[in-house]
């Protein structure tokens, strides 16, 4: 992960959420980490007090980025609505989008906190996707079913752990949605 012998704060946290992502939040353990890195402990705690500091940090970097994805996604209101889905949904296939998405929807399972943040993010980019589609020119109705099969299929395919769409198969969907 890390391309020095020191690791980077940032480096943790991807270990963290790759952790999650891949064993479930079980895994999240400080031998586990050091394991994963090839480090010694001393490394750790280098950077956080604790296992509720590096947890702590690990939510609210989550919580920056996905604040700023969200102001992303909502400054693409000008764009042409099939460009607008299209662009939406290639940023969240992002190889670093998609390993953190699971990794804080596994954590969410357990952490009330957590899973309001899930939320509350979810309605927001929820809201986008409306809009798109009801800018496309579907009715209210049909923009909500639209957006909320978009939801789930994203979710969906988050949660099977297989590779993020190509843009041939993305494209194929977002016609699919798109259809009359």
């Amino acid at each position: 992960m890390a391309t020095s012998s020191r690791l980077t704060v940032d480096d943790w946290l991807q270990a963290g959420y790759a952790t999650v992502a891949d064993e479930g939040l079980h895994a999240l353990k400080l031998d586990r980490l050091c394991s994963r890195l090839n480090v010694t402990k001393g490394s750790f705690y280098w950077h956080f007090t604790d296992m509720a500091a590096y947890r702590q940090a690990l939510i609210e970097s989550w919580a920056r980025m996905k604040d700023d994805e969200l102001r992303e996604i909502e400054q693409l209101g000008d764009v042409e609505p099939r460009e607008r889905l299209s662009q939406m949904i290639a940023m969240l296939v992002r190889p670093r989008h998609w390993t953190l998405e699971r990794a804080m929807r596994e954590w969410a399972r357990s952490d009330e906190n957590i899973a309001a943040s899930v939320r509350a993010a979810d309605g927001r980019l929820f809201k986008q996707v409306r809009q798109a589609f009801r800018d496309y020119g579907f009715g209210a109705d049909d923009a909500d079913l639209r957006a909320s099969t978009t939801f789930a299929a994203g979710i969906g395919l988050l949660h099977l752990s297989v590779a993020t769409p190509e843009k041939r198969q993305r494209d194929t969907f977002l016609d699919f949605l798109l259809r009359p």
